[in-house]
């Protein structure tokens, strides 16, 4: 056993010492080829904004609205769905790129020696200079038609008997139209990759929009969370005083020997009961806390972290409770909605890109046409060197011009490419068409849940009140009974538990009315309007 034990050990150590050798060669490979060189470092994310404006006596007091505009500047989702809007717009400047114009330029150089085979190459050895500098700039336009124009000048030297410019001097200025007759001919087939990117910026501006509106949707409801938790606390530690009060009433009566000893473990239980009760809020309130910090963003400083929250917004309405019907109601979520405008712009882009297929499946015919100056120059013997002035001047006068024409049509017998391309169009829209009704259909019922929620929570609402100002009298009325000793503590003890119940249900329903307004505002898309709140991007 001991033999075996260590040649695992030792075949362990092997293979970690290979692999650490493998990695420390990996790194030298890497740095003499230069892959692991120092790279710049990414620019730090921006670190939460706007939190000190409302730090008060080292607690951070917020309003439903300063909630919501500190989630929009520090909320990590929304700053990840943010960058399909720059994407887009990256898209859109990328599918502008077959119109860019193109500047080329190049020189050769090249000398070569040979012997010769007859007296006609003009020497025994023949040695030749070839210099040759090529300039060329090209563009396309949005019509289709393609511009090319190119300039060429060639030096020539050898010691060659019969060439009688030695050195040469040969130019050449051309310029090349080339103009699509059927496919891709005019505005839209080429223009169509620029309008659907538009479109999709479009689209994913109204995306952006939807998913603000759901992440803002998501914090109202954890800053009434935090306050429902609260309310609830108070509601459970007010419970306890009430029992408490009640506990100390019968240890006193029990000294006196006005209550029998076996009924103060009634009152004595629920003081327990109800302290149980105050310990599981004090989690829950700081469990809806935690919650609402991660929205807003203040669980990122560390320093922001640990501030006490104030909410300064209570869940009791204020004002006239709104009256909503259900066909004005989905008017505005028609018109507002930012999921609808999406799917509007998913179904144009469908359009134009049916368009673009049924451009696909025409002939290629072309009509191309070229204009050229040649000139000449060279040391010639008899007449001198004319020089490099002359050979330019005959190119750019066109003194010896060479032009032509040429239609070129390319028919294919089949082309299952673009019936392909154009088939996947055609079922792209007919998708996009029920995602539009799906999406329709999806915004009606949130409409008219919304719309039913909102009566229910005025409904409940006012039946909490009453249910309340009951409680709060039986109450009353058991004490004063109690006290006048015709009633016993166990009533007293059910109406403290009764109100409890009444008081919680009443904060509920105040929290459930303005959730419910809350959901009628995204329903509708009126959202972000109704916090006074306006989305603008950010200068580039």
């Amino acid at each position: 056993m001991r033999v075996v034990r260590s040649f695992v050990v030792a075949s362990v150590f092997l293979r970690l010492w290979g692999v650490s050798s493998w990695a420390q060669n990996a790194s030298r490979l890497e740095t003499v080829m230069g892959i692991s060189g120092r790279q710049k470092p990414a620019t730090p994310l921006l670190a939460p904004q706007d939190f000190q404006d409302h730090v008060v006596n080292g607690k951070l007091v917020l309003s439903l609205d300063d909630s919501i505009r500190l989630a929009l500047s520090n909320n990590t989702d929304i700053h990840l769905d943010r960058y399909q809007i720059e994407i887009a717009e990256n898209n859109l400047h990328r599918v502008y790129a077959p119109f860019d114009p193109l500047l080329t330029s190049g020189f050769s150089d090249q000398r070569a020696k040979s012997p010769t085979s007859t007296q006609l190459q003009g020497a025994s050895i023949l040695d030749s200079l070839t210099q040759q500098t090529q300039i060329g700039y090209s563009q396309t336009f949005q019509t289709g038609t393609n511009f090319q124009s190119s300039f060429i000048a060639d030096k020539a030297s050898t010691n060659s008997s019969f060439n009688f410019l030695n050195p040469s001097l040969a130019t050449a200025l051309q310029f090349t139209v080339t103009q699509p007759l059927l496919r891709n001919r005019g505005l839209f087939p080429n223009r169509a990759p620029i309008m659907i990117a538009q479109r999709n910026l479009k689209q994913a501006h109204a995306s952006f929009l939807g998913e603000v509106n759901n992440i803002i949707l998501v914090i109202v409801g954890s800053y009434w969370n935090v306050v429902l938790a609260r309310e609830n606390l108070s509601v459970q530690q007010k419970s306890l005083d009430e029992a408490q009060k009640s506990y100390d009433h019968d240890k006193k009566a029990l000294s006196l020997g006005a209550l029998p000893p076996l009924d103060i473990y009634r009152s004595e239980s629920q003081v327990a009961s109800r302290r149980v009760g105050v310990i599981q809020a004090e989690y829950a309130v700081k469990r809806a806390e935690d919650q609402f910090r991660e929205g807003i963003g203040a669980d990122i400083d560390p320093a922001i972290r640990v501030l006490d929250l104030e909410m300064t917004d209570g869940p009791e309405p204020v004002g006239a409770l709104p009256n909503v019907d259900i066909p004005t109601a989905l008017a505005r979520a028609i018109a507002n909605r930012p999921e609808l405008e999406a799917v509007h712009q998913q179904l144009a882009v469908d359009q134009l890109s049916i368009r673009l297929a049924h451009n696909g499946l025409k002939p290629d015919l072309e009509l191309s046409g070229f204009y050229t100056g040649n000139g000449l120059a060279g040391n010639d013997l008899a007449v001198g060197n004319t020089g490099l002035g002359n050979t330019l001047s005959q190119s750019f006068r066109f003194a010896y011009p060479a032009y032509g024409a040429s239609l070129s049509l390319t028919l294919p017998v089949r082309n299952h490419s673009a019936e392909a391309n154009l088939a996947d169009s055609l079922v792209s829209r007919r998708h996009d068409q029920y995602q539009e009704r799906a999406t329709n259909q999806s915004i009606t019922l949130e409409v008219t849940t919304s719309v039913h929620s909102l009566e229910a929570a005025k409904l409940g609402m006012e039946a909490a009140k009453v249910a309340v100002d009951l409680a709060r009298e039986t109450l009353h009325a058991d004490e004063r009974k109690y006290e006048l000793g015709t009633e016993q503590i166990f009533f007293v003890l059910d109406a403290q538990t009764q109100l409890a119940i009444a008081e919680l249900s009443l904060i509920q329903s105040q929290v459930n009315f303005q959730l419910a307004v809350t959901q009628l505002d995204h329903a509708t898309g009126d959202l972000l309007e109704h916090h006074h709140v306006q989305i603008v991007e950010p200068a580039k």
